[in-house]
């Protein structure tokens, strides 16, 4: 697994437009180099607002979005219709605006989808998508996908994988059904850490003061059990993308560059 490297922007909206561009210049050489390439996107302010950057950016279309192989990280276990769906608010940042061949944009069932209000089942279906879609030379059932996008909470959760919670000590199934989430929507599907550090590279974007302290712990090599976003590594890439403040306890640890 890779080590971390970090880089600091002055401002959340800075972040999000530079990871859009980052985004865009990745994928476009990803293609270049074998035709097609695969994204995990994250939900939370700052995952929406880096697509709705990349949807603004004038470098959009440099993609070739029917050759993109979208999932998500985690989703909030909701009606489709609701506002609180990753998938719905990924949709409405870009995804909607772009032509994306549907059938290689993977969402999470919603509660009132196919598998009814059982998130276990809904699980289990996302992880038979994962090994449908992985090939031999991943060597299990789970795509080595090219880049996955990550926020964190306060507490250091990511994706939906939360402190001390059976998520944290899942290292077998690719996909789980999370309860009893401390903050709303309790019920969730979230990628386990093995789905997790199974992508080339793992991009962590975070902004705010409330991050700062989390951020810190886990460069400083926090247990990923009490802080999950510590066991968010990529095979080859971890990139740290933080404003200034929740960059602001790293001097304990080292000074990353400022961008």
């Amino acid at each position: 697994m890779s080590g971390s490297e970090v880089l600091v922007y002055s401002t959340g909206d800075l972040l999000a437009a530079a990871c859009a561009a980052r985004l865009v210049t990745r994928i476009v050489d990803l293609q270049a180099a074998k035709g097609s390439a695969s994204v995990v996107l994250t939900g939370g302010g700052t995952g929406i607002a880096i697509l709705e950057q990349l949807n603004r950016s004038p470098a959009r279309d440099a993609i070739d979005w029917a050759r993109l192989d979208v999932y998500w990280g985690d989703e909030r276990f909701v009606p489709a219709d609701s506002d609180e769906r990753n998938e719905k608010q990924a949709r409405e940042a870009l995804l909607d605006h772009v032509p994306v061949d549907p059938a290689r944009v993977h969402p999470m069932a919603p509660s009132d989808g196919e598998f009814g209000d059982d998130p276990d089942a809904a699980a289990a279906a996302y992880a038979g998508v994962l090994a449908a879609n992985a090939r031999p030379e991943d060597h299990g059932d789970v795509p080595t996908f090219d880049i996955l996008l990550l926020g964190m909470g306060p507490e250091g959760h990511t994706a939906s994988i939360f402190p001390e919670s059976p998520a944290a000590y899942e290292h077998e199934r690719s996909v789980v059904a999370v309860r009893n989430c401390p903050k709303p929507p309790p019920t969730r599907v979230s990628l386990t850490f093995p789905a997790i550090r199974q992508a080339t590279e793992v991009w962590l974007a975070t902004t705010g003061e409330a991050k700062a302290g989390a951020v810190a712990l886990a460069l400083a090599g926090a247990g990923e059990v009490q802080l999950p976003v510590a066991g968010a590594r990529g095979q080859r890439r971890t990139l740290w993308l933080l404003d200034r403040a929740a960059a602001g306890e790293l001097g304990k640890v080292y000074q990353p560059p400022h961008v």
